[in-house]
């Protein structure tokens, strides 16, 4: 349960970065983005991202998987999960439900792209209750994407996170 609790948290500060904060460009609407998964996916790869947190945010597994390789590998607190599948079974509903349950604040986004592969790197910070708990974290995540038939998709994940303890923000 505290891996679980834990892997949720990083993954939700990261999905929360990747949802309000670029360098080239940002969201226009997170329902926008989560209806049209398929058509995101041929736009830049921040905005596969933010669609990504949108769609989970909503609790939208449909749309996450569009996102996404079937091959995945997704790290998290020490773990990996090596399939969307996987990932569906272990810990997409409990990121789903985190991620509806607190508040994200982007605080920065870098992104490395070639024609074909990217990395968006983000930092965020989140506020709020989870299971009864206080949550004030700060979160990093990595996404790899790879661009498949003229679609980006996901290829790799790993989020990680860490308290923040005093009344200063990172």
């Amino acid at each position: 349960m505290k891996r679980k609790f834990f892997a949720v948290v990083a993954f939700s500060l990261f999905a929360a970065a990747a949802a309000g904060c670029s360098q080239t460009t940002m969201a226009a609407s997170a329902g926008a983005e989560m209806a049209s998964a398929s058509n995101t996916a041929s736009r830049a790869p921040e905005t596969v991202v933010d669609a990504f947190a949108a769609a989970l945010r909503a609790g939208d597994a449909s749309a996450v998987e569009q996102l996404m390789a079937p091959d995945v590998i997704i790290a998290e607190s020490g773990g990996v999960e090596r399939s969307f599948a996987e990932y569906a079974s272990e810990h997409l509903p409990a990121d789903i439900a985190f991620s509806a349950s607190v508040q994200f604040t982007p605080k920065q986004r870098d992104v490395i792209a070639t024609a074909d592969a990217a990395t968006v790197i983000s930092r965020s910070e989140i506020h709020g209750q989870f299971e009864g708990r206080a949550i004030h974290s700060q979160s990093m995540e990595t996404m790899e994407l790879r661009r498949m038939n003229g679609q980006w998709r996901i290829v790799h994940i790993h989020w990680s996170s860490a308290p923040i303890r005093d009344a200063h923000a990172q």
